[in-house]
């Protein structure tokens, strides 16, 4: 029985175990005078016998996927040669490739080892059996539990109450589930990072102003010294945000304003939806944007401005740099502005109207009202899109790559070449690297201080928050 018919089969005996529990608890309420003397709905018998039946079928098929390859390969390195014994872990994972390969028909089995061949037939046989067992054991229990809700199933049991406490457990799990999840994240990333810095030192990652982290393999190896200095992807980075910040925010601020207190219905039908077209363009086509218009744009603009009679009677020069600050950032403020014009908008459009009647009402002309009553009572929810757009830009990376380089330069010019925190860990983890060696472990560590950052913004926007509701609510 294939995966997608099994499927099929449970999902048909979750609707059967429906009917038939509902069924039940209707027939066995006719006698007591009707449905009406039912405990609970015949909704919830229907979904109570669905959950009996559901439940241990579904963890059995969960917990057997997530074990069962694994204890597959126990079986089959237990049915290989003996002198695979004596193969490191190395040998032995490109052993087993191997055999799989061979199993799923990736690699032709002529040519091949016998024993290669045998142990590839061996894994295809505990794949069927292992594929079977769980089918027949799953529909089982499936069985077993429809056949117990039908015994339990009365007029007084108290459907509902069982329904509902089994959907809170399920709640519950899935909060533990996400909560779990990012613990899970941090310690693996702190892990990381601590294997780092036992191998570089927290203040020459911290405050060091060189950035190359090129580890020599050999001693006598030129240009590999490793320089592990985050300053510059720091003030990279900064200076990128600070640059799509000074876009995005004032454009999308205002215009949430005027689409939500100036625009005319028609207007703002039209308007809304295609600036929020510009959320759902992807990244990589803001990166080619950026590297085929906006930077040389910018580097012509720059070379203009030095043929010009002004700068050259002035003495001036600008050096643009085909790849640049400037760039990354004008195009990444653009690919914002829907994020904080959304979310402002939606917020302003929250404000009671009984605030903006009363200050008309008071005197106060239409600007005077938007900027005085109802920013102030939507400001935090502006301050949370900002902070959205924030993160959002600090994370960016596919604009960075192609629109600013991967030049590690430490400047504050926008007309420069910088990269960010994000364009290293990419680069630090792509392609065929020693996973222990101090320049892959360095991705784990500036993955540590994007998260230290992020949080020290959370906890700084939900300060400023929790002051202006203390004020206008």
């Amino acid at each position: 029985m294939s995966s997608s018919v099994l499927l099929l089969v449970i999902a048909m005996l979750f609707v059967f175990s429906y009917w038939s529990g509902r069924g039940k608890a209707i027939t066995s309420a006719q006698h007591l005078g009707g449905v009406t003397t039912l405990n609970s709905l015949p909704f919830y018998y229907g979904m109570l016998a669905v959950l009996w039946c559901a439940i241990p079928c579904l963890v059995l098929v969960s917990l057997w996927s997530m074990f069962d390859e694994t204890v597959i390969q126990q079986l089959l390195v237990s049915q290989l040669p003996d002198n695979s014994a004596d193969m490191s872990s190395g040998e032995m994972t490109l052993l087993l490739n191997k055999v799989n390969n061979i199993a799923n028909g990736i690699t032709a089995a002529s040519g091949q080892p016998v024993y290669m061949q045998d142990a590839a037939n061996y894994l295809l046989s505990l794949r069927a059996n292992s594929h079977l067992a769980m089918s027949v054991i799953a529909l089982s229990l499936a069985v077993c539990g429809l056949s117990i809700a039908w015994v339990k199933i009365n007029p007084e049991l108290r459907a509902r109450k069982q329904v509902e406490t089994v959907f809170k457990l399920i709640l519950l799990l899935c909060s533990c589930i996400a909560i779990l999840t990012t613990v899970g994240i941090v310690l693996s990333v702190l892990f990381e990072s601590i294997q780092f810095f036992n191998k570089v030192p927290v203040s020459e990652f911290l405050f060091g102003l060189h950035w190359s982290p090129q580890v020599a393999i050999r001693e006598d190896q030129v240009g590999g010294s490793g320089a592990f200095g985050a300053i510059p992807l720091f003030v990279g980075t900064l200076l990128i945000s600070a640059i799509a910040m000074i876009v995005a925010v004032p454009t999308g601020l205002m215009s949430a304003i005027y689409l939500s207190e100036y625009a005319s219905k028609q207007v703002r039908s039209w308007v809304k939806p295609l600036l929020e077209i510009l959320a759902g363009i992807p990244t990589v086509v803001y990166g080619f944007f950026a590297a085929l218009t906006v930077a040389p744009l910018i580097r012509d603009t720059g070379d203009w401005l030095n043929g010009s009679w002004t700068f050259e009677l002035l003495g001036l020069s600008l050096q643009v740099s085909s790849e640049s600050a400037l760039a990354a950032g004008l195009v990444m403020g653009v690919m914002i502005i829907p994020f904080i014009s959304s979310l402002a908008d939606d917020v302003i459009n929250a404000v009671p109207q009984s605030l903006r009647d009363g200050s008309l009402g008071l005197g106060s002309t239409h600007s005077e009202t938007i900027r005085q009553v109802v920013i102030p009572a939507a400001l935090p929810g502006i301050v949370g899109g900002v902070l959205l757009a924030v993160s959002r830009a600090i994370g960016e990376t596919m604009i960075v790559v192609m629109a600013a380089g991967l030049a590690a330069n430490l400047t504050a010019n926008p007309l420069e070449s910088v990269t960010t925190v994000t364009v290293q860990i990419v680069t630090m983890l792509v392609g065929d690297q020693e996973f222990d060696s101090a320049k892959t472990l360095s991705a784990f560590a500036l993955g540590l201080m994007l998260f230290v950052v992020t949080l020290t913004l959370n906890i700084y926007a939900l300060r400023v928050v929790k002051k202006y509701r203390e004020q206008y609510e």
